[in-house]
């Protein structure tokens, strides 16, 4: 009787989780583009492929910019076996010929679903396909799945069990697919995802093109659709540092750099574009918060900014810095807000990030953001080196957000 209730209480106290094991099919931070900004639901065969060309032409892939994320629109219905296809218009070759496209140019496919009858933007789903469509993209050797959350109940225990039956469908199938989950942080994914199976979740609703929101203080930015802004975002994302590492990222969505109000959903509530130092702080920002890094604009015509700003080794280095540690916010007030994020070599990327409407000069020492001793400032944006001190000391224009790298 006693081994029957031991083995009952054990049973009884199995929590619900997938049963995915800690994940290393994302070491660290995704990287790629994303079709949903620019394009929309209007993706075809053509345009990632011309997007494929253009990012190995300008050395994004080699960066590490090696995913294409194909997002809602793809979606063609099922055929008489209720296989989910491709819409035969936008995808004549099939999604199967537009992954070894990528695959031999040494690129990666993501695709998309949701958790419900129907995606976001009105295509077929996946509920009550899970393990067809898992098996469907498995043979079609998509490398990344995106599952979003529309017209699905608002419950935390629905969304759990509906994302652990995509992620062991998934794994049943033996290829390695990175899983990402969608839900937009309402029911607070960074507690549970990662052991749902997943290696990154959004923790936000969308971003549009702008800064920030034009809204009043308290205003619900999604009730109201006034739409979130790179500040916006940047306010629910910092907070969940002790939640990011190898294999599980807080995901605050798209870069916006570089769509200066340009097509697409983004341009929407209010997303008219920002300013370069705008976009290069969201750059530093996601960067220092190990997000992962989703291209979304028109890669085939960038400016000279946007390409610095995408293609700077030294920002990416932070950004993919093998410990995985998400920077952790040590100062929000007055206006300045500062990011430390440790290392892997030991040391430190630190960020100062003016949010006020004017240039101002940010005065601290080291040790009052919890680094001591002296170190050499290693300025990733202008390139240059001060010499080892103990303090910070430097001018920081409006919205822009200063990053050095800390070595001895």
């Amino acid at each position: 009787m006693k081994h029957t209730l031991l083995i009952l209480t054990f049973i009884i106290s199995i929590p619900l989780c997938s049963t995915a094991q800690k994940s290393n099919l994302a070491p660290t931070p995704p990287m790629g583009f994303m079709t949903w900004n620019y394009f929309g639901d209007n993706i075809t065969e053509q345009d990632v492929k011309s997007i494929a060309d253009a990012m190995l032409e300008e050395g994004l892939v080699e960066l590490g910019y090696d995913y294409i994320f194909i997002d809602d629109g793809w979606q063609g219905g099922r055929d008489n076996k209720n296989n989910i296809i491709p819409d035969p218009e936008k995808f004549p070759s099939g999604i199967k010929a537009l992954a070894d496209y990528l695959h031999e140019r040494g690129m990666k496919l993501g695709i998309y679903s949701d958790a419900a009858q129907l995606t976001c933007a009105g295509y077929t789903a996946s509920l009550g396909f899970e393990e067809q469509d898992a098996k469907t993209f498995a043979e079609w050797e998509v490398d990344y799945l995106k599952y979003d959350y529309c017209f699905a109940p608002t419950d935390r225990e629905t969304a759990e069990k509906r994302y652990i039956k995509m992620a062991d469908a998934l794994k049943a199938t033996d290829r390695d697919i990175v899983f990402a989950v969608c839900e937009w942080g309402q029911r607070e994914p960074w507690l549970w995802a990662e052991e749902a199976g997943g290696q990154l979740w959004r923790t936000t609703y969308d971003i549009r093109d702008k800064w920030k929101a034009d809204a009043p203080e308290g205003a619900d930015l999604h009730e109201e659709s006034i739409g979130y802004g790179i500040l916006d975002i940047l306010e629910i994302n910092a907070e969940l540092d002790e939640y990011a590492g190898p294999g599980g990222w807080n995901d605050p969505d798209m870069l916006v750099v570089g769509l200066h109000g340009k097509s697409g959903p983004s341009k929407d509530q209010g997303g008219t574009g920002a300013t370069n130092t705008e976009y290069q702080s969201q750059m530093s920002l996601w960067s220092l918060m190990a997000a992962p890094l989703m291209i979304s604009n028109d890669v085939r015509n960038m400016d000279d900014a946007t390409r610095a700003i995408l293609t700077n080794k030294d920002i990416l280095a932070i950004d993919q810095d093998p410990l995985g540690k998400q920077a952790k916010r040590v100062i929000n007030e007055n206006g300045w807000q500062v990011f430390v994020k440790p290392l892997a070599d030991g040391t430190y990327a630190v960020g100062i990030l003016n949010a006020d409407e004017k240039k101002r000069r940010f005065k601290s020492k080291l040790s009052d953001l919890g680094i001591d001793g002296k170190y050499q400032l290693f300025d990733v944006w202008n390139k240059e080196t001060h010499k080892k001190t103990n303090k910070l000391n430097f001018k920081v224009k409006s919205h822009e957000t200063l990053v050095f790298k800390l070595t001895n």
